[in-house]
């Protein structure tokens, strides 16, 4: 019986390393992996397939279409997945935790100390930082869209997501990429791509029902707990755990989401909101890390490391669940046309909802004068035309605008 026939069965594949050996192999990438989820799958390319060999170039390949095709956040997904190749279940969370925890310890001391810049120069640096948030979107929309809408219907697809977001209140952006992913069944039907199985983890399809039915039932289940008992703490989650369901294309779609859920109820205010986001870009790691700086900078109670932990996990999760449930289904599935067709939808529909956010919140409240345009427009082409490392454009950015304070 080969691995993918045990896998089938439910027998679980021997782990061919350690947990240990995965952590070190992910701090390692955790604290060197600048520049976003693409740059990220970079690092892991060179880290674990063409140094340490833990898998070879196709099955790597195979990973990164799944990670691509579900939501949440795909490097750390591929990451997830490459630790629980290695060293099974304990290997997945050595990889996750030390992928994730040096950019989440870094935003979090950010967030304990935002109080340090409530002066002239303090404030300098805060516009900076939402003049980099500016510049690091516009390359985000600019990059998916020449990706993700390459042909009229999804072209078509992303307007209307613009004008449901800017006119649908806060199911804007949900309705968003429902209306997407049916738009897709109907307008994205191309080419099927075809996909032949390589991979397999150990995981039964018990386990990964079990995997699904969690998603599903937290995702539709949490607010329904949260209208009944009211707690704060679990209303923080469950607004954490809803974002990060809903993320397709990649993890700066996060932004609208999260500015939906925690501006809007006034948990958090939208300058220290995208100030934090602007610190995310100069950090190495995985974006969703931001959600342990709102968690630690929030009014309500719980904030602090108790908010940060929560908000963390909660985002997170999502994920992971669905990656789990998913990998022993993924060859059937990806080659459902239909399936291919909707998330085709889904992701031309999610470059309208980050567009949408391009302008309200992050331009609206960032470029306030004819100097911040030009100091957004220089981000801007520093990182599409120069290719700076994004931690560079922070802090260019962040000296500009200081001496644009001091004049």
């Amino acid at each position: 019986m080969d691995a993918n026939e045990a896998a089938e069965d439910g027998a679980v594949v021997p782990p061919a390393g350690t947990p240990w050996e995965v952590f070190g192999a992910f701090l390692k990438l955790g604290l060197t992996s600048f520049g976003g989820p693409i740059a990220h799958l970079g690092y892991f390319r060179d880290e674990l397939v063409a140094r340490r060999k833990w898998i070879d170039e196709k099955g790597y390949a195979d990973l990164i279409a799944l990670c691509q095709f579900l939501p949440g956040p795909a490097s750390s997904q591929v990451g997830f997945a490459m630790g629980l190749l290695r060293a099974g279940p304990l290997g997945a969370l050595a990889a996750w935790s030390a992928f994730t925890l040096p950019s989440a310890l870094i935003l979090f001391i950010f967030a304990t100390a935002a109080t340090a810049l409530d002066n002239p120069l303090g404030q300098g640096l805060l516009h900076g930082l939402k003049l980099v948030a500016v510049a690091v979107v516009a390359q985000a929309v600019s990059g998916m869209a020449k990706s993700l809408t390459p042909d009229r219907p999804r072209a078509g697809i992303a307007l209307a997501a613009i004008f449901m977001v800017t006119f649908g209140g806060t199911l804007g952006q949900l309705g968003a990429i429902v209306l997407g992913a049916v738009s897709g069944l109907a307008l994205c039907r191309g080419a099927v791509v075809g996909h032949k199985p390589s991979l397999s983890f150990g995981i039964s399809r018990s386990a990964g029902l079990f995997c699904l039915l969690a998603f599903v039932l937290l995702l539709f289940g949490l607010p329904l707990v949260v209208s009944a008992l009211d707690w704060q703490g679990l209303r923080l989650f469950d607004a954490f755990y809803r974002s990060g369901a809903l993320v397709f294309g990649g993890g700066h779609v996060v932004l609208p989401l999260l500015q939906a859920e925690v501006v809007r109820p006034g948990w958090i205010s939208e300058n220290a909101f995208l100030a934090g986001y602007g610190v995310a870009q100069a950090v190495p790691g995985p974006l969703f890390t931001f959600s342990a700086y709102l968690g630690a900078a929030m009014v309500p109670s719980p904030q602090g490391l108790a908010g940060a932990v929560i908000c963390l996990l909660a985002i997170f999760l999502p994920g992971f669940l669905l990656l789990v449930g998913t990998l022993p289904f993924w060859d059937r599935l990806s080659t459902y046309p239909l399936a291919q067709a909707a998330m085709r939808g889904a992701n031309a529909a999610v470059v309208g909802v980050l567009g949408a956010a391009l302008y309200n919140p992050v331009w609206t409240s960032a470029v306030l004068s004819s100097a911040d345009f030009a100091l957004a427009l220089s981000g801007f082409l520093l990182l599409v035309v120069w290719k700076a490392p994004p931690w560079i454009v922070v802090v260019l950015m962040a000296a500009g605008a200081l001496i644009l304070q001091m004049a």
